[in-house]
């Protein structure tokens, strides 16, 4: 056989064709796009108050702005949120040291991003919460294409970012002045990036193969520009929320047993050693290039002196320019690493992590009731009155289906070893698993949104094997499709009627009541 032939075939054992309709590729994601951007925007501003942590990000992320850095506030001052909106200076008197610096436990990239809004919508609602609303949107563009180049759909990809689009938890967080979309983001975003690799890589190979590259052990395929691609989300992650750094541990165990599997799929003897030794560019990619990102998020820390321990070095007599500012950066860390692991502080929304999946436990984000639907005044105690509450409650359609969906999985890989089957259960692994050994970490359902996108990829994954392959019969089919529509009809109605209470409508008491399902305990209320 000539190199054309081996090259044919290599290219057939090794990836299945990307679909052809690359116009409803891009826009029926464009699409289903802009309905969940919709439902994020409208409305953006209520409640208009701080509510959850954002008491804690949109002050932070302004003073980022304005001074570089987090300092520390004004207590008194910024406890009505119609004064800060009136404000645009009150910080604590600085006298250049790091005693006017604010002890914050996360990272800075989400507030750098949330301050973006607020530099140009101004210290209200809509501007704290504009990044989340962009950043949400862009997680169900992202979802589609990720789940069509999964499964080779574009119909799949699409109820991929239907299912994100009509899912609460990630619709309250998009809507939010925190971190944990941001967090979300990103990580899908380098999942994409792996994914998009492995295409690439296969083809790669293949074309290396079948000029007989490198003998048994395959060709050497070298840096890769999707997997520095990769690196510099997994590092922009990290420097949202720490915990992202176990995703940096699991997509390199999984870009490297897709490399040796490749090269077994293509028939080379060596192909353990092959695979292997593409790792040699790991720490370059997936350490190097996430640190180099991390630590460049910090450069307003660096440019002052006014950040959090920023002369720490320099007060214990190290004195040398780089090193000194390192050191202060490291011993920081320290400190609020351990805050974090430590964190005990009990809760009254607090859940652990095997609640998350049965959603037990959701979080009031903001509740308040009131006299009247217009009448804006604290109810007495004990008053039939109206409600306006923001629960961070995922739908239940996608969170109790997820269930069935992940052990669905896991049988199928271990059956059939379907690498995307295996991938989907990695990505739930690396952000759910680190949080079981926490236990007395003081822990909330919404961490979970870290790993929503691979409860949504599992559950495409299944309805695509009810739907049934393009050459099954037409009953086979249709009773296929009758399936998968009525269960996404069944998200969208649960959606909707749990809206009220995501979005922040006013209601009356009784209505707002019957959404609280799951009253056991704690429960929802």
């Amino acid at each position: 056989m000539d190199e054309a032939g081996r090259l044919a075939v290599l290219r057939a054992r090794l990836a299945a064709p990307m679909p052809e309709d690359r116009l409803w590729g891009w826009l029926g994601p464009l699409l289903v796009t802009a309905f969940g951007t919709f439902l994020r925007f409208n409305r953006l501003r209520v409640p208009k108050a701080l509510i959850f942590d954002e008491t804690y990000y949109p002050k932070d992320a302004w003073s980022i702005l304005k001074h570089g850095v987090e300092l520390n506030l004004l207590k008194p001052e910024i406890a009505n949120p119609i004064i800060i909106a009136g404000h645009t200076n009150f910080f604590a008197p600085c006298d250049h040291t790091s005693a006017c610096g604010e002890y914050v436990v996360q990272p800075e990239i989400g507030k750098l991003l949330i301050a973006v809004g607020e530099w140009l919508f101004g210290l209200n609602p809509f501007g704290w919460r504009f990044a989340s609303a962009v950043f949400g949107s862009l997680a169900i563009l992202l979802i589609c294409r990720i789940a069509r180049r999964l499964t080779r759909s574009t119909l799949l990809g699409c109820i991929a970012g239907l299912l994100m689009s009509l899912d609460g938890l990630e619709f309250v967080l998009s809507r939010t002045g925190i971190l944990d979309i941001f967090l979300m983001f990103f990580v899908l975003a380098a999942f994409g990036c792996v994914l998009i690799d492995r295409d690439a890589s296969r083809e790669a190979l293949a074309a290396g193969a079948a000029r007989r590259d490198g003998g048994h052990l395959g060709p050497a395929l070298g840096p890769r520009r999707w997997r520095l691609a990769a690196g510099v989300f997994l590092g922009l992650a990290v420097a949202t929320k720490w915990n992202a750094a176990w995703y940096i541990i699991g997509f390199g165990a999984l870009i490297t047993a897709w490399d040796i599997g490749a090269r077994r799929t293509a028939g080379l003897r060596s192909f353990i050693r092959g695979g292997l030794r593409e790792t040699r560019w790991l720490p370059v990619t997936f350490l190097v290039v996430p640190l180099a990102v991390y630590i460049s998020t910090w450069s307003g820390w660096f440019a002052t002196k006014t950040g959090y321990f920023r002369d720490y070095a320099a007060t214990h007599g190290v004195h040398t320019p780089v090193i000194s500012a390192l050191y202060s950066l490291f011993e920081y860390h320290w400190q609020a690493v351990t805050f974090g692991v430590g964190l005990r502080t009990p809760h009254p929304y607090q859940s652990q992590p095997w609640d998350w999946l049965l959603v037990t436990r959701p979080v009031a984000f903001f509740a308040q009731c009131y006299t009247g639907p217009a009448n804006y005044q604290p109810c007495p105690k004990g008053q039939v009155a109206w409600e306006q509450e923001v629960l961070a409650l995922g739908t239940p359609a996608i969170w109790w289906g997820s269930m069935l969906a992940l052990l669905f999985c896991l049988g199928w890989w271990l059956l059939h070893r379907d690498w995307r089957a295996g991938a989907v259960l990695l990505g739930v692994l690396a952000g759910w698993g680190p949080w079981f050994p926490l236990v007395t970490r003081t822990k909330f359902y919404y961490y979970a949104l870290e790993f929503e996108p691979f409860l949504i990829l599992a559950i495409v994954l299944c309805l695509g094997l009810i739907l049934g392959p393009s050459s099954a019969t037409l009953l086979r089919r249709a009773t296929g499709a009758l399936i998968v529509g009525t269960y996404m009809l069944c998200v969208l109605l649960m959606f909707w009627y749990f809206y009220a209470v995501l979005a922040g409508q006013v209601i009356p008491y009784e209505s707002w009541l019957s959404h609280m399902w799951y009253r056991i305990g704690r429960g929802w209320i």
